[in-house]
């Protein structure tokens, strides 16, 4: 099943995707175009991680890490389907990190990785951008390089964990105006989906509602004000983003 959450005609409603149409609670039909797309769970803790692809790291120049690269990521970043993110006057290069968003949906603490998806609700589409005139450090992006209003879109849909047979071979794509940037897997990951949970588990509680977004692969390149940029993983959706000027 793929759940939504949007907004129509004045409220907040949860819906179901059927047939290219949403499905409110209420049992009304809407067209995707009548409504404004919110991510599609409420979030908690985000953990966001950094160069979790050798060929990421690779491009950067960077060592793959021994050890999972987690930050954290507050509740203002968040932005639905179709939304909007800005890019700041001072900011030559921005760029869209697409990436498989893993959501909790039962807790725990010490999880062993055999049961990882046990606690998995489903999987949606992340754009992580990143501003990197800011950053000071790969290993520790510093808060305005991965924490600013509306920086990461996230959607369209929450999809069930039981209908991604294999969350670990998935491709990824980017388009920016139509154009082809940056194509991965899943399954080159450094550190797969079963150990960060597990691993991030050990020493914090995961409750449901939190996301692990699993990085990025090779493929980033600079937007500019006005393009339009297209995130999706198979199976899992597509998730489209607009870049706004600063004020």
């Amino acid at each position: 099943m793929r759940r939504a959450r949007v907004a129509y005609q004045g409220a907040i409603h949860n819906a179901v995707m059927e047939e290219g149409r949403l499905r409110l609670a209420d049992g009304r039909l809407v067209r995707e175009e009548e409504v404004v797309w919110l991510p599609p769970f409420t979030p908690g803790t985000a953990f966001a991680l950094g160069l979790n692809y050798a060929d990421h790291a690779g491009e950067l120049a960077f060592e793959p890490p021994k050890e999972p690269l987690v930050f954290l990521k507050g509740p203002n970043t968040w932005v639905g389907h179709r939304g909007q993110t800005v890019k700041p006057r001072d900011v030559t290069f921005m760029h869209y990190e697409c990436e498989l968003a893993v959501v909790i949906g039962r807790g725990g603490k010490r999880i062993a990785r055999e049961r990882a998806y046990d606690h998995i609700a489903g999987y949606t589409v992340a754009n992580d951008y990143a501003f990197r005139d800011y950053l000071e450090n790969f290993y520790r992006p510093n808060l305005r390089v991965k924490n600013r209003d509306a920086s990461t879109p996230i959607g369209p849909c929450l999809v069930d964990r039981d209908d991604i047979p294999d969350a670990m071979n998935l491709n990824l794509r980017t388009y920016v105006n139509g154009e082809l940037r940056q194509e991965g897997c899943t399954r080159d990951m450094i550190f797969d989906i079963p150990f960060l949970v597990s691993h991030i588990s050990q020493w914090l509680t995961l409750r449901p509602g939190d996301v692990i977004l699993t990085g990025t692969p090779r493929g980033a390149t600079p937007v500019e004000v006005g393009d339009e940029v297209v995130t999706e993983i198979e199976g899992v959706g597509r998730l489209v983003n607009f870049v706004a000027a600063d004020g």
